[in-house]
């Protein structure tokens, strides 16, 4: 989303900001081309939250996608300039050591996710924090960013004894949480999808049909970002920042969606996602806003049972190693 809503400040947000800035500034004239790999060497970062930022550039329609890779500063019609980006063109000597700092957490995030998420199918876990901090040879600062990012997102939380522990991914859970989904996404988008770019969205349609087209020859982070596309990115224009909040604690199911399918579950011979989010992307793109909202309700209400069946495979199929800081 556009925002965390967390008290520490997403890191793909600062990046944002940086480069919004030194393209209104005009350090990145137009027709600069952008593109992930360099810029996440420069900001010192992996290249997820650089994607974020670029996503949310697009969606503000700072930069635009154009033929070939990346994308490229300004608007159609301005020369493309390949050029390698430079520290001084994103002012980013007075920032740099705050930004590698605040980047420390990402680089044990993924396996912390993957592992929490995991145990989740399994019950109620406790995580120990130094521990955590103790297997990945990190201070417990970066632990808690890491835990506190994770209890945004529902993962986690805090026990009467204010000890870390997993929420338990079971049955009741999953129900709760797809019906959730099903109430408050199709209004968030409603009111999001207005206000988006239409060449941001049908850019999101075009990635779908290209993916759909070579399935299944697609891989699980391509899955995940078709995912992230509607259920997320589309979402973050929502003014209501009280609606966002409430869905973030929903994202454990589409976490769960990332690490399983493609990974540890085998991509079923037809996956109909795709075709349903193109769908809901032409009626939007079409001017059918009541439609495509109606269209996502139903996507997610199919999606939950599909969902707890996968989870019900990866139960009797996986068994959860031996983690240090997982009691």
């Amino acid at each position: 989303m556009g925002v965390d809503h967390m008290d520490v400040e997403p890191i793909y947000t600062r990046i944002y900001e940086i480069l919004e800035r030194s393209i209104q500034d005009g350090r990145l004239a137009e027709g600069t081309v952008l593109l992930e790999s360099p810029l996440a060497e420069l900001f010192g970062s992996s290249r997820a939250p650089v994607r974020k930022a670029l996503m949310q550039l697009q969606t503000a329609g700072l930069i635009r996608r154009f033929e070939g890779r990346g994308f490229m500063v300004g608007s159609e019609g301005a020369e493309i300039r390949r050029i390698d980006l430079l520290p001084e063109m994103l002012d980013l000597s007075a920032e740099q050591a705050l930004l590698r700092k605040s980047f420390a957490w990402e680089g044990i995030y993924e396996a912390v996710e993957r592992t929490i998420i995991y145990r989740s199918a399994f019950g109620r876990f406790r995580v120990n924090e130094l521990e955590l901090a103790r297997h990945f040879n990190v201070g417990r600062t970066v632990a808690r960013d890491v835990l506190t990012r994770l209890e945004a997102m529902g993962m986690v939380e805090k026990d009467e004894r204010n000890r870390w522990v997993i929420v338990a991914l079971d049955h009741r859970r999953l129900i709760n949480l797809y019906e959730i989904r099903e109430q408050l996404e199709p209004l968030a988008f409603g009111r999001s999808v207005r206000s988006i770019d239409p060449a941001v969205l049908r850019c999101m349609r075009d990635r779908l049909q290209a993916r759909l087209a070579s399935y299944p020859n697609v891989s699980a982070r391509e899955m995940d970002d078709l995912e992230f596309d509607l259920h997320v990115r589309c979402l973050s224009a929502c003014p209501n920042t009280e609606l966002l909040d409430m869905l973030q604690r929903t994202r454990s199911v589409l976490t769960l969606g990332k690490h399983l399918l493609g990974v540890e579950i085998a991509l079923p011979e037809y996956e109909p996602f795709m075709a349903e989010h193109i769908a809901v992307f032409d009626a939007a793109l079409s001017g059918r806003v009541d439609d495509a909202v109606e269209m996502l309700r139903h996507h997610i209400r199919v999606s939950g049972p599909k969902m707890e069946q996968r989870l019900i495979l990866f139960r009797g199929n996986f068994t959860p190693p031996p983690t240090a800081y997982i009691e």
